[in-house]
């Protein structure tokens, strides 16, 4: 399961594992994808001493394992802002969307990062899919975004679409080597393999952001790791974590040259790749919350059958699965944390369309941090759609979300430590590569895997809120279906609100 990006992307030089003793810096930065990297950049820009935290490796999660599309025609996405908020936070959406668009294709330009310009498609097959083509029509126009209406699309079906000429794909890796690379010119301090645990200010010591190499003293910090890793704001409750998959096959005809995404379920996300004279067709969908579905390898099967019967004799190269966030009112949440004291900042709930958003919400952070100027030369003054969006006031459509999540959230509490009870674990040590959850000796929910002939016994309950977690087949992993962290067999923290392993248990 590893992504066509990190499978053609040559390593980086190893980043620095050490925090050096008593490093003192103006701004932390906790997550090295595309809003980390670019928000590091632009505070170094202006002149910020700055540490960039990562957990795993640059770009290790979301923006490594995304489609990489940089498009403002985003599926179904501006009617359903539209059913939550005012025509001017959608009109704010858009104009964030455009400005971190622009940016991110003059910083390619400027750094001889290679990308394809491609018309982008939302289509649809259904009556049903089409009456939401209509619907998603209407909210581009009172957004101020021109699309059109189209039945030629170069896909081997019929459809009925909208287009948006003239967007962008990428290979997001290689937008990150080229962000790391001027980050390290500027001075910055990229850590790896080391996760922010904690920050705050104890007894009128400094503000100390608190690692598992260490503590930074700092004057802020920065949270972009898809789900926040503190929870004094909540986030977890506002956020839903949405798991999908992806494949590159090698066709034996034609590839189809837009982007494409369907308006129905389950969902179809197309777009080709090129790297190193080798062209492959990417097709993506299936997604679901985190850690709610019976075989997530399954999905991944079914990607592969719709695909061989749309493009006979496709054959697979690569398989992978990304984790994204939607936000409850789906406008990502950007600025402030609350009961941070004004020191610790957020950016999140980019609904899978975190290319655009990301840049978006880097840029909007650094003018809030700089006090007006996003770092960029010759930016003097604040950005409207960013205090917008900041301001934005929910509708009704919203508090049903809420509501609806945490009712989800409660059923998926009471079910899993339910099965886990009434389940005894197996004598015997599970297959290769499955895992099982039942009750432990102790009376408690355990974990057990096998991978690679090793198997793992460790505790079944999320170390974050309690969710007890359940194996992820195709990844081989321990999925939380509360919040969405995930753990590797062995218990180790991958991603997610969590900060903290599943403990080992034993006999």
């Amino acid at each position: 399961m590893d992504s066509v990006w990190h499978a053609t992307q040559p390593s980086s030089p190893v980043a620095i594992d050490v925090l050096p003793d008593g490093v003192h810096v103006d701004t932390v930065v906790a997550g090295a994808g595309l809003t980390g990297l670019v928000t590091a950049v632009l505070l170094s820009r202006a002149g910020h001493r700055t540490v960039l935290v990562e957990a795993r490796r640059v770009g290790a999660v979301t923006t490594g394992n995304t489609t990489g599309k940089l498009s403002l025609l985003q599926g179904l996405v501006f009617s359903d802002i539209l059913r939550h908020h005012s025509a001017d936070v959608l009109q704010a959406y858009l104009a964030g969307n455009r400005e971190g668009q622009a940016w991110l294709i003059r910083y390619m330009d400027d750094h001889d990062v290679p990308y394809q310009r491609r018309d982008a498609y939302t289509y649809a097959t259904t009556d049903k899919g089409i009456s939401a083509l209509r619907t998603e029509f209407d909210a581009c126009q009172a957004a101020g975004l021109q699309v059109n209406w189209t039945q030629q699309t170069g896909l081997p079906f019929a459809t009925d679409a909208l287009i948006l000429p003239d967007q962008v794909q990428i290979h997001p890796l290689w937008v990150l080597e080229a962000l790391r690379r001027e980050y390290a010119e500027r001075g910055g301090m990229l850590v790896e393999g080391v996760r922010v645990t904690d920050a705050g200010t104890r007894d009128g010591s400094p503000f100390t952001v608190s690692t598992t190499g260490g503590e930074i003293i700092a004057d802020r910090l920065v949270l972009t790791t898809g789900a926040p890793v503190l929870d004094r704001g909540g986030y977890f409750a506002k956020l839903v974590p949405m798991r999908s998959y992806a494949a590159t096959y090698a066709l034996p005809g034609p590839l189809p040259l837009g982007m494409y995404l369907n308006a129905e379920q389950p969902t179809r996300s197309l777009r080709t790749v090129a790297v190193d004279g080798e062209q492959w067709l990417m097709v993506g969908g299936n997604g679901h919350i985190t850690g709610r579905t019976d075989s997530p390898a399954e999905a991944v099967a079914d990607l592969d059958r719709w695909t061989t019967e749309h493009f006979p004799g496709a054959e697979r190269v690569h398989a992978w699965s990304a984790q994204d966030y939607r936000s409850i009112n789906r406008v990502p949440f950007v600025g402030e944390l609350p009961r941070g004291d004004g020191r610790i900042f957020v950016a999140t709930g980019y609904n899978k369309w975190g290319m655009t958003n990301a840049v978006a919400a880097a840029l909007s952070l650094a003018q809030e941090i700089l006090g007006g100027t996003d770092g960029s030369p010759g930016s003097l003054s604040g950005k409207p759609w960013a205090e917008t969006l900041r301001q934005r006031v929910t509708k009704p459509a919203g508090v049903a979300s809420t509501a609806k999540l945490v009712g989800g959230v409660a059923a998926e509490t009471t079910k899993g430590w339910v099965q886990a009870e009434l389940s005894s674990l197996p004598d015997e040590p599970p297959a290769e590569g499955q895992g099982v959850v039942g009750r432990g000796s102790g009376g408690l929910p355990e974990a057990v895997s096998t991978v690679g002939g090793v198997t793992c016994r460790v505790s079944g309950v999320c170390s974050h809120m309690g969710g007890v977690v359940r194996w992820n087949d195709a990844e081989q992993s321990w999925d939380c279906p509360l919040h969405g962290s995930r753990f590797a067999a062995d218990g180790t923290v991958l991603e997610g609100p969590a900060v903290s392993d599943l403990s080992p248990r034993t006999d």
